[in-house]
This record gives C-alpha cells, sequence and structure tokens, in this order.
C-alpha cells in the first residue's frame, strides 16, 4: 500500500479545544509502546491527550492568555507551556499541578527542557521580549533566570535544547542561531533562511525548520546543511517522519496536510479535513501518526503506516 491509499483511513479528529491549536508535541515513547500528546491553544488550556487514540486525559489550568507552546521534559513527568500571559509554567504531568510559574515583560512564545532524563530542572523560554532565559526549577521560582540574553533582532518564536548545552532559536528575523552555554559569547552559529519562522523539530540528531516556501534540515550539532527542499507553497510547519523517508507541512494559507518524500520533494498526499490554516504538524515518535493542529481548533490524527494500529483496525 503506498502513501496516497492510506487516505482512505478517517483521521481521528480530537476535539475540546475552543480556539486555534498554536502548537502541539509527543513524548517519548514509553517501555510499554505508549506515548502522550500536549496541545497548546489560544484558548489558554493545553491540553494531555493518549497519543495513540488521543482521547482526553486533562486540561492544564492556570493561564490567563493565549498557549504558544506546549512540550514535555524527557521522561514526560513534566511539561512546559509559554503563553500571552507573560508566563512560562511547568506542570506535573500525572497531577496537573503547576511546579513553577516564570514571570517574563513580554508574550514568550516558546519553551523546553534540556534533553536530559537525569536533569529535568533545567528549561529555556523565549518570546516576544527577543531575550532567551534559562531557568533552574531547583531554585526559588521568584529567584531570576539562571542565564539571560539578547538572542535575536524579533520575537524568538522557537527554541529547541538539543544537547547539554547547546540550544538552536529561530523567528521573525528568519535567522536560526546555535547557542553553546559553556561559552562565554554563547552564540556559535547563525544562518539566514527564506523567510520568518514559526517552529522547528528536533529528531535523532537533526533539526527541520519551515521558513518561505522551503524546508530545511541541519545537523542539529555540527549545524552542517542537510537538505533544503523547495516547495510551491509557503509552508509554516514541518515534521520530519522518523524513517527520514518523508515529511509532513501545514500552510497558514490553506487547509492540507501535505506529505512528501524526502528525498525527491514530491507531494506523496494531501490530507484534507481541517476547516482553516494548519498552525502545528508532529509525527508521532513511532512514526505510526501524524498529528495536525489547525486554526479550527481541532487536532486531527492522520494513519501513517499500513496494518492496524490504535483506533484503526
Amino acid at each position: 500500500m503506498d502513501q496516497s491509499q492510506l487516505s482512505r483511513y478517517l483521521p481521528l479528529t480530537c476535539t475540546g479545544h475552543s480556539r486555534p491549536v498554536t502548537h502541539l508535541s509527543f513524548s517519548n515513547i514509553y517501555e510499554n509502546g505508549s506515548y502522550l500528546m500536549i496541545s497548546a491553544c489560544k484558548d489558554g488550556a493545553p491540553m494531555l491527550r493518549d497519543g495513540v487514540t488521543g482521547d482526553w486525559i486533562g486540561t492544564f489550568t492556570g493561564h490567563k492568555g493565549a498557549v504558544w507552546s506546549a512540550r514535555f521534559s524527557a521522561d514526560a513527568e513534566l511539561a512546559i507551556t509559554a503563553s500571552a500571559d507573560f508566563t512560562a509554567k511547568v506542570w506535573d504531568s500525572n497531577s496537573g499541578s503547576i511546579i513553577a510559574s516564570y514571570g517574563h515583560n513580554h508574550i514568550v512564545r516558546t519553551a523546553a527542557f534540556v534533553p536530559s532524563y537525569s536533569q529535568t530542572q533545567y528549561c529555556v523560554t523565549a518570546g516576544n521580549e527577543k531575550k532567551i532565559r534559562i531557568w533552574d526549577l531547583n531554585r526559588e521560582e521568584s529567584a531570576p533566570a539562571l542565564m539571560e540574553w539578547v538572542g535575536a533582532e524579533g520575537t524568538i518564536k522557537s527554541a529547541l535544547w538539543v544537547e547539554q548545552s547547546v540550544i538552536i532559536t529561530a523567528g521573525d528575523d528568519k535567522c536560526m542561531k546555535w547557542w553553546d552555554l559553556r561559552t562565554v559569547d554563547k552564540l556559535v552559529d547563525s544562518v539566514t533562511l527564506d523567510g520568518p519562522i514559526s517552529q522547528m523539530e528536533e529528531r535523532k540528531g537533526s533539526v527541520t525548520v519551515a521558513a518561505g516556501s522551503a524546508v530545511y534540515t541541519f545537523d542539529a550539532l555540527d549545524r552542517t546543511p542537510m537538505k533544503k527542499q523547495a516547495l510551491d507553497y509557503n509552508a509554516s510547519t514541518v515534521s520530519i517522519h522518523p524513517s527520514r523517508k518523508k515529511f509532513a507541512t501545514g500552510s497558514t494559507n490553506d487547509t492540507w496536510v501535505r506529505i512528501h518524500d524526502f528525498s525527491t520533494g514530491a507531494v506523496l498526499d494531501t490530507l484534507k479535513g481541517h476547516h482553516g490554516p494548519v498552525h502545528s504538524i508532529s509525527y508521532s515518535p513511532d512514526g505510526q501518526l501524524c498529528a495536525s493542529g489547525g486554526e479550527d481548533g481541532t487536532i486531527r490524527l492522520w494513519k501513517s503506516e499500513t496494518g492496524p494500529y490504535g483506533l484503526w483496525k
């Protein structure tokens, strides 16, 4: 069965949000093969779901503005959200309680944990202030950031912590920047792309980003450009399948999810179902499904591989 035949499987539609879904991400896989999904939304109420079925588990309550980003710690015991209420909040994924709330002077657009199973207390935040901040959960909540510096000429919309000391940021100034926390100046490299950057994804040592009408893939650590794929439309979000054989995109200019061949860039399938622009997209960690979140307030789970899986029989 080829990719186009997968579209005969109806997507699972996850409802519950009352405003546009701005970001979604998956946890790592547990030993039993399960995993979680978290969604950020302009309704200010991030939601936790079973990643395989999309079933609602709980809602994180406490933000007073739109939530722009939501991610898990490496062990998924914690979640972190970035909000228009000028805070980034760290949550207990099991109880839904707030562990820390870090105040900022403007909208927070992105937040992420250090990718470590042993040191999950460190997190990074950034946003409209154009500053990057590093926080330590073991310090008093009222304590200032562990580190803070100006990191861009425009709003920072995405930050990835890709290795113990390496952070990548990107945003409205069209620049991807690599930072090494071990160095005095911190800035290691900067690459200017074809357009503003809303979201980046790190998977298996590579970072993929949609900018303008192109999708770029870089080695996360040595910064080597691995691939540039020109598109005939503007993509706002992209995710690479774990096999690295295909990638999925969403656009703010239409309502479709497009699946491309990673090697050739050819469109393998066009998934239709959203009733507004697609703001965030991500393949599950096992590659069995692709999740998309859109302006219509829904999350849709699209089957990505053949054979029975989850609720698809």
